[in-house]
């Protein structure tokens, strides 16, 4: 998942390219560190960036760069990240595990688990299921029409329960359930306030007493204590300056989670069976369950990219917030993982590191091109002002303000 404007669009979706398998060896640490140096150092597209790689010989780290400019403490396999849709893995397999316990099934009405009186849009007779938002072909947009963030630099941290109930009882959606997929954060905010609900808790609870707790996940949380909060690497935008942390106190199921990249190769070894626990017959429902993401020969499992590949597919699933980028991929016949964080959103991001660690043979995307600065007329400016439609409910606006022209997509930060 990823961004369409530099900088503007985070908590989304993208489909990498039809790729190949590589086998089950992974790339050298002077290989991978290469990439990170060229990255940061030469491309100025980071600040600090870490990865974990898990193969068959166990796991390691290779990371370059620091906290910030003014905090000159190298990043490393402990450090705190966002990792923001990551966190829908996470949701996801809540999902299947209680589906598995016989305390929720995948076609049941999310309705079913909201408080009497709550209206949830219906089609032809169709209500919404859980599986039709942990796949994202629930017909919910990707954020609710009633999302309007009071500080843009934090955009979900005012957005309300009540809110979301509102948004669902007045939206009427466009098309059949289950046919199509739209990415959806609202879907997956709505999932994990759902199931938490059915347990009589909170999002961040449930997430650690199911998942992270019996996977030794220590330094994964939503809500950081002191100790894990001077390990957090301050985020920072595409132009590398430094930017306030996300927020998402209704729509945590959606991308809320912090973690560290030596956490996250725990969640990858029990995803690829390198590690024995209760979860793995989860997981296994979880990639099982698919449907057709519209991407050529793509699936989406619950919660999971799938990616075609040469000999194998890819599993991957991707995150973003304000200041943040991760990445986390496995392949499931190799028994080889990934996973990339960033304290940095920028315009060439850290997706296609993971998948270049994954498979060689596709390409890391080249560096960005030098721009070249033009003097315009600001008069000319208003020409383009306007309301710009680019997905079902997805709109870019374009003002002007003064000499300068700004651009801000639904729920999103203007730019």
């Amino acid at each position: 998942m990823r961004r369409l404007l530099a900088g503007g669009l985070a908590l989304v979706a993208v489909t990498v390219p039809g790729a190949s398998a590589s086998g089950p060896s992974l790339p050298s640490d002077d290989a991978v560190r290469r990439i990170l140096v060229d990255r940061i150092d030469a491309e100025r597209q980071g600040v600090g960036i870490v990865v974990g790689l898990v193969d068959g010989q166990g796991r390691r780290i290779v990371a370059h760069g620091t906290f910030s400019k003014t905090d000159p403490r190298p990043v490393d396999g402990d450090t705190v990240f966002e990792i923001g849709s990551v966190t829908k893995v996470f949701t996801s397999l809540l999902l299947a595990d209680m589906a598995r316990r016989g305390e929720v099934t995948l076609g049941d009405p999310v309705a079913k688990y909201l408080p009497e009186g709550v209206s949830v849009p219906q089609r032809d007779g169709r209500p919404i299921a859980l599986v039709d938002l942990a796949t994202h072909t629930s017909a919910l947009p990707r954020m609710p029409e009633n999302f309007a963030p009071a500080n843009p630099a934090n955009p979900y941290a005012d957005y309300t329960i009540a809110q979301l109930y509102q948004f669902l009882a007045t939206y009427k959606l466009p098309r059949g359930i289950g046919t199509q997929f739209e990415y959806s954060n609202l879907g997956y905010g709505l999932l994990g306030h759902a199931l938490a609900r059915r347990q009589g808790t909170d999002y961040k609870t449930l997430v650690r007493e199911r998942i992270l707790n019996p996977l030794g996940m220590n330094d994964t949380a939503i809500t950081l204590s002191a100790a894990l909060t001077a390990r957090l690497a301050p985020g920072h935008d595409g132009a590398l300056k430094v930017v306030p942390n996300w927020d998402l106190p209704a729509l945590a199921g959606a991308g809320a989670l912090r973690s560290t990249a030596n956490d996250m190769m725990t969640f990858l070894e029990m995803a690829l069976g390198a590690r024995d626990t209760p979860l793995s017959p989860a997981l296994a429902t979880a990639l099982r369950t698919r449907r057709l993401s519209g991407a050529p020969g793509g699936e989406v499992a619950l919660g999971w990219a799938i990616t075609p590949g040469h000999d194998e597919e890819i599993v991957w699933h991707n995150g973003g917030t304000g200041g943040y980028q991760a990445f986390i991929g496995f392949l499931p016949k190799s028994k080889v993982g990934v996973v990339v964080l960033s304290n940095a959103s920028t315009r060439l991001g850290i997706d296609d590191i993971g998948i270049h660690l994954l498979d060689p043979q596709i390409p890391l995307a080249p560096p960005p091109t030098k721009r070249s600065v033009a003097t315009v007329d600001p008069i000319l400016f208003d020409g383009y002002a306007g309301r710009y439609q680019l997905a079902p409910k997805f709109i870019l606006t374009v003002t002007r303000e003064g000499n300068g022209l700004f651009a801000q997509a639904t729920g999103q930060t203007k730019l």
